[in-house]
């Protein structure tokens, strides 16, 4: 198995709802090292930036707005397969089709505020990494 290093965001319903320490569990329960770690307030412009890749799409809007709406805590996980890993514990994005005991079964309020993001490639999370940690800030 290699270890990887991926992105993880706890979105802002999770943060409101205080349910950091819960979802940063289940990531240590599944053998992952949350390696970096903070607490931010992403600004429309940050969190536009940071979903580009979705510009185009009908929701784009909507989600940068709800990004920005409270804080977030961005962190990097790390392990053996960590990306796949990750997504495994995050569950389906739609939380009525994802697995009992994913975070996204027991915290999402919706598709929409599903609680967590993660990086879905090595590119992808070499890149968001990159977005919220200078290489100084990892430390694991």
């Amino acid at each position: 198995m290699a270890t990887e290093r991926t992105l993880s965001i706890i979105k802002p319903d999770a943060t409101n709802r205080n349910l950091t320490g819960k979802i940063n569990a289940k990531f240590e329960d599944a053998g992952l090292r949350i390696v970096a770690q903070k607490r931010i307030k992403l600004s429309m412009e940050q969190a536009g930036k940071f979903y580009e890749v979705h510009k185009e799409r009908p929701f784009y809007g909507e989600l940068c707005e709800f990004m920005a709406s409270a804080p977030v805590v961005v962190q990097v996980l790390e392990g053996d397969n960590a990306i796949a890993k990750n997504r495994e514990v995050m569950g389906a994005t739609n939380p009525a089709n994802a697995e009992p005991g994913t975070i996204r079964k027991e915290f999402a309020l919706s598709v929409g505020e599903n609680s967590v993001h993660g990086s879905d490639a090595p590119e992808t999370a070499a890149q968001e990494i990159a977005f919220f940690f200078s290489g100084l800030e990892l430390v694991g």
